[in-house]
């Protein structure tokens, strides 16, 4: 072999070396700066999806990036999830305190229902680790069970300042009496005031306890039929004593044979407390109208006055127990602010409800509604006869103006 062919051979034996060392740095570098493939959560335990879908409470299942994997409808129904992430910080911060060491947390929490508005949402959560990277959390709903708390509590607090005024006022009146033991007329005046104060502590523990038992009682016993109009007569008639004091006028305009399934005598309690307020609250010399008719399957009982009105933002609050608008002329009436207290729960007993519709200055008008029992008489009482609109003439209430369906 010449010289010339060795050295060409020389030379290309070294371009091919060159090429391949190129191309191994090349490869040595591209290895050196790759990207790893991410690792891949392990999977959920078979069957955990399913028991998320039956769940009654809000379940959330996430990974270790705090990533929303599964989730149950109540979660998504609360708002605790919004796409693939937990919508509040509480959440997430939980997640990751029983991620990073493993121990099952228990906490309440007060949540916001939405992005928007201040409504709030008390949640009793448990969050427990879910094998090696998923997290739970379990939530359920305590927003009621707060709610029903505080009125328990209100309802405590309540009943003993409301029994220590007349209490109280026995109390002095039993002094002064003693210290004016050689002045007739002064005992007289006092003995007369301790029988008002008595009077009024009797209707107050009388309804305590009306309203106990009212709330104790899911349903009704031994619901019976019972006259609609005659139940409004005998409230009326309770009730004519103290309109015939102020000069009130008592209207009624009933549609006849309207009946309903339950207890008379609660009936009877429930319209004469309305009719008791419409005249307690209403000047001399003005009317109080109670109007009975059937309106499809329903049969609504309207008590309707001409007194000062309720102010709009009073009137979501007037069926609490102990709740007075005008707290210095409640006590005045002799008022113990559980009258409406008990009609809203004598109507819920019978699968009904009481509503309210009331203006500043053009009165108010309470109605109750209740199913109605079987008509045995036809279809007839579905359209508002000529009673009604006497009705609403006697009241001076425009046909218009219907109670607000709350």
């Amino acid at each position: 072999m010449d010289v010339g062919t060795a050295a060409v051979l020389s030379g290309f034996a070294g371009l091919v070396i060159g090429v391949f060392a190129v191309l191994a740095v090349r490869y040595s570098e591209r290895e050196m700066y790759a990207v790893p493939e991410p690792e891949q959560p392990p999977a959920l335990p078979s069957g955990v999806g399913d028991v998320l879908a039956v769940l009654r409470s809000s379940a959330i299942v996430v990974d270790s990036s705090d990533a929303v994997i599964n989730s149950s409808p109540a979660a998504v129904a609360y708002g605790l999830v919004r796409g693939q992430e937990l919508a509040h910080t509480e959440l997430r911060e939980l997640a990751r305190q029983v991620r990073r060491d493993g121990v099952i947390r228990e906490a309440e929490l007060e949540l916001s229902r939405g992005p928007l508005g201040m409504g709030q949402v008390f949640m009793q959560a448990r969050v427990a680790p879910l094998g090696s990277s998923h997290v739970l959390l379990l939530l359920d709903d305590r927003t009621e069970a707060r709610r029903l708390e505080e009125v328990r509590r209100d309802f405590v607090v309540n009943v003993s300042h409301e029994l220590k005024t007349p209490v109280g006022g026995l109390r002095l009146l039993a002094e002064a009496v003693e210290d004016a033991k050689d002045d007739p007329e002064a005992v007289e005046r006092f003995a007369q005031r301790m029988q008002v104060e008595t009077a009024r502590l009797a209707q107050l523990v009388k309804e305590i306890v009306d309203l106990s038992r009212l709330q104790v009682a899911d349903a009704l016993h031994e619901p019976r039929l019972v006259d609609v109009g005659a139940a409004v007569q005998e409230a009326i008639e309770w009730s004519r004593t103290g309109a015939d004091a102020k000069e009130i006028e008592l209207a009624v305009a009933a549609e006849p044979d309207l009946k309903v399934f339950g207890d008379e005598e609660l009936l009877v309690t429930a319209v004469r407390n309305l009719v008791g307020n419409a005249i307690a609250y209403s000047d001399a010399g003005t009317k109080v109208a109670v109007g009975v008719r059937r309106t499809g399957d329903t049969v609504e009982v309207s008590v309707a006055d001409q007194g000062h009105g309720i102010p709009e933002e009073e009137q979501s609050r007037i069926f609490e127990r102990f709740y007075r608008v005008d707290t210095a002329r409640s006590r005045a009436t002799g008022g113990t602010g559980l009258g409406l207290a008990i009609v809203k729960h004598i109507c819920a007993n019978h699968g009904g409800d009481v509503t309210v519709w009331s203006r500043e200055g053009r009165g108010s008008t309470f109605t109750i509604r209740l199913p109605a029992a079987a008509d045995h008489s036809g279809e007839a009482g579905d359209q508002p006869g000529p009673t009604l609109q006497t009705f609403r003439t006697t009241t001076g209430h425009r046909p218009g103006d219907e109670p607000t369906r709350g």
